[in-house]
This record gives C-alpha cells, structure tokens and sequence, in this order.
C-alpha cells in the first residue's frame, strides 16, 4: 500500500490489479481534452492511466496524506487537485460536460450518487466502481427484489448500464465482497418532465419506506385513492410493481391535485 495504511473512516479499498485498471480506462475510453473529474484518486491507481489518456483531469481527495502524496507525484497543469469531500463538493465549479471517475468507498456510494445526480446538467457520463449488490440496485427492473429508491431516483436521470465486475482480490486490502463497474449517461433531454422533484422524492421514499405496505396506505400522508387511480395505479398494488414512468405519473397528478400541500 505504498506506505498509507488504510482508514476505514473513509472506506479505503485501493485498486492495486494492473488488469482492471486497464479494462476501466478502456470502458471510460478518455480523449486529450475531455474534462475528467476522478473522486477518491487514493494511490493514484487509474489517475496516472486517466492523465496519460486526457492530458490533464481533475480530483476530489478527502484524505490529506493522500492529497499531499498526490501532489509530490503530479504537477498541479496534470492534476487540478481538490482536497474536499466529495458529498459536499460542488461540481459544477469544475466546467461542463464532466467526466466523473471513481471507485467509491461503499459507506457512502448511494448518498453520493444522490449528490452527483444534482448535478446531471453538466455531466457528460460518470464511471464508478461500487459494491456489486448497489450496482444491482442501480440497474434493477420492476418487480425484482433489487428495485428500490436507488433505482427509480437514479433512472429518472440516467440511462445506467452495469460493464463488468471486479474481484475482491483486485483491491488492497481485498473487500468482503466483489464489485462492478457502472456507467450512467444523463438523460437530457429524454428526462421525464417532473412536476414537484421535491413532492417525487417524498412519493418515491414512501413507496419504498415499508415494502410490504400497499400504495394506498404507503402514501396516505401524500397521495389520496382517488389520485392513484387517476394516475391508473391500483391502490392495492406495492411499490416494486411501479415502473419509473408510473412514480413519474403518480407524482405529477399529486403535484396538481387541488389544494395539495407540498410543506406537509
């Protein structure tokens, strides 16, 4: 571990496998000029790769020895480091169309993720290297046991896709359990138009809060019967069995049902 010992504070697994170094550089395929951001560069396995490719990225370290490691290695018009943490870092000072890289520690990856999506508007793609079982949550489909609130916030945003897993054995120290490699593409302009994000997320966390409520008594606080089934949602029915369009709907009719209260 080149002489850093580890904090699990942090969630530090460092990708120490030549191989799948390579296979993610590959995957994320960097040109001279894209405007590359990679979180938690840790030991620098992908950055030296990520640099050679683009000419010059950007990083968001939390850990000082690290961040000072990184800047004895790489002159600042290679790196452009930022020694923050990354659920507080504000993207969007880094310019647009960013290219976000990480391997993100598993303690906080779906907290993160909620973060980047805030960003969506200047993303061009985001690669990351998560738990595999996330990863699963992240590209699961209605009616599997994977489906959740991951799934449906991240895939109003993104078109997600799962590339290929990593071992354990690929990392220093090794994990308990193996990962993936994902990739999200913002949605742009095919986003679905959602009315009251703020009332969404509400809906969506409901739904999911106690999975073997029905809908109708999962959402009684924020949508009556009579919006779900104006929206063609049975009442009886769970929130795994909604696809994303259907939360989307469901949404949209409470945001305009009359005399909704949206502080409630």
């Amino acid at each position: 571990m080149q002489g850093h010992r580890p904090r699990k504070r942090f969630g530090q697994n460092f990708l120490a496998d030549p191989h799948y170094v390579a296979r993610i550089v590959e995957a994320i395929g960097p040109q001279p000029g894209d405007n590359v951001v990679e979180i938690g560069p840790g030991l620098a396995a992908l950055t030296g790769a990520l640099i050679e490719r683009a000419g010059r990225i950007a990083a968001v370290e939390i850990d000082r020895d690290l961040a000072a490691r990184l800047r004895e290695r790489f002159t600042a018009d290679r790196l452009a480091l930022h020694e923050a943490d990354a659920l507080a870092f504000d993207f969007s000072t880094l310019g647009e169309r960013l290219r976000i890289v990480g391997n993100l520690p598993y303690n906080i990856s779906s907290p993160l993720l909620f973060h980047l999506a805030s960003f969506a508007a200047c993303l061009r793609d985001i690669h990351v290297m998560l738990q595999r079982e996330v990863v699963a949550r992240m590209t699961a489909v209605p009616g599997t046991p994977d489906y959740g609130r991951l799934t449906v916030m991240l895939q109003t945003r993104f078109r997600v896709s799962r590339l290929f897993t990593v071992p354990a054995g690929a990392f220093r120290p090794a994990p308990k359990v193996e990962s993936a490699v994902a990739r999200l593409i913002p949605l742009r302009e095919d986003r679905p138009r959602i009315v009251d994000e703020a009332l969404f997320a509400r809906v969506v966390a409901a739904a999911f809060g106690q999975r073997r409520k029905t809908l109708r008594n999962a959402l009684s606080t924020l949508v009556d019967e009579t919006s779900l089934r104006a929206a063609g949602i049975d009442p009886a029915a769970r929130g795994e069995t909604l696809s994303v369009d259907d939360f989307v709907r469901l949404a949209n009719h409470a945001a305009a049902s009359a005399g909704f209260n949206s502080s409630r």
